[in-house]
């Protein structure tokens, strides 16, 4: 991992993508495959020319079907016929991601821009509707055949973060992707990456946007690449 993050820090990703120079933090979630639901989660920041870790490891949940390929910052060279990220697959996006901004429940500040989502607030997931993949303030709830409320009856976007996939908005490539609180230690997710509540906070509050963090997600072997 130490190799990886220095080639990293090394601005190279792999012969055609750059890091943006602005990346300071950088959070990594690998999984042992493509079809594991569990993952671990290491936060790492960039001082003087060196990623330090941040934070012992966490352990995250995936989705129910494990990861597929997602559409990010950078595609990867992978090996033929592994899966590629579809709506309604059940899988956590693989790859390169930014972070678009947090959101919650209640009124917060974070060095982040913070969306306060109401009953009315929903994400748009039908692949048909120009809104595809966008979160937006609507009571008009008839007009789209598939979204999900922001605010839900349970505490599971109570804190979350919306990861920067298929900004886009290719149709049925995947949509309304988070880190969000876990439902429980072993329940996956339907395609977003979650984890224990006092742990999503803490990684909140380290966070800071001028920063250019960034979520690279992959199964462990593609972190093997860069050794």
């Amino acid at each position: 991992m130490k190799n990886l993050l220095l080639f990293l820090l090394s601005i190279h990703i792999c012969a055609d993508i750059t890091l943006p120079e602005c990346t300071q933090q950088l959070i990594v979630v690998s999984s042992v495959d493509f079809n594991s639901t569990k993952a671990r989660l290491q936060a790492y920041e960039r001082r003087d020319n060196s990623w330090e870790k941040r934070f012992a490891a966490m352990p995250v949940n995936l989705g129910r079907s494990g990861l597929a390929w997602g559409r990010g910052i950078h595609t990867f060279r992978h090996a033929e016929g592994e899966p590629s990220k579809m709506e309604g697959d059940g899988k956590s996006p693989a790859g390169l991601f930014r972070l678009d901004h947090f959101f919650g429940y209640e009124a917060k500040k974070f060095n982040f821009p913070y969306l306060q989502v109401s009953f009315s607030t929903l994400c748009i997931d039908e692949s048909a509707s120009l809104h595809y993949n966008h979160i937006l303030d609507s009571y008009h709830t008839k007009q789209y055949k598939s979204f999900e409320y922001m605010k839900r009856k349970d505490n599971l976007y109570k804190l979350g973060i919306v990861v920067g996939h298929n900004k886009e908005g290719v149709k049925k490539a995947g949509s309304c992707i988070f880190m969000h609180i876990q439902k429980s230690e072993n329940s996956p997710t339907s395609g977003c990456t979650s984890l224990q509540e006092d742990q999503l906070l803490k990684l909140m509050q380290w966070l800071d946007k001028s920063k250019c963090p960034l979520l690279l997600q992959v199964p462990k072997p593609y972190l093997e690449d860069f050794k």
